[in-house]
């Protein structure tokens, strides 16, 4: 995994500072291989959150927080909820290959 410990531990509070203690967030993608060089930093957040405004802000929050701790940094994310109506299979793929943080 490409990110140093402080990384993960920045990205992990931020989650749960923003979307809440049950939320969880997994790494995929190029940060994952320790091989590769470069490229964003992928996550995926699964809340348990419902209400898509309460989500959205939080998201928003989220970027807002985590670019302070971690400076500068192309970050996509993908956020699963409860009541989400489809799932591209990007979130399958994410929780297959990614790595829980």
């Amino acid at each position: 995994m490409r990110l140093t410990p402080a990384q993960q531990a920045a990205i992990r509070s931020t989650v749960t500072e923003t979307f809440g203690d049950a939320a969880r967030v997994w790494l995929f993608g190029s940060r994952v291989d320790d091989d590769k060089r470069g490229g964003d930093i992928d996550l995926l957040i699964e809340t348990k959150q419902s209400d898509v405004a309460v989500i959205v802000r939080a998201e928003l929050d989220f970027l807002a927080k985590v670019k302070t701790k971690l400076g500068e940094q192309q970050i996509d994310l993908l956020i699963d909820y409860p009541t989400r109506q489809f799932t591209p299979p990007i979130f399958a793929i994410a929780r297959q290959t990614g790595i829980p943080l």
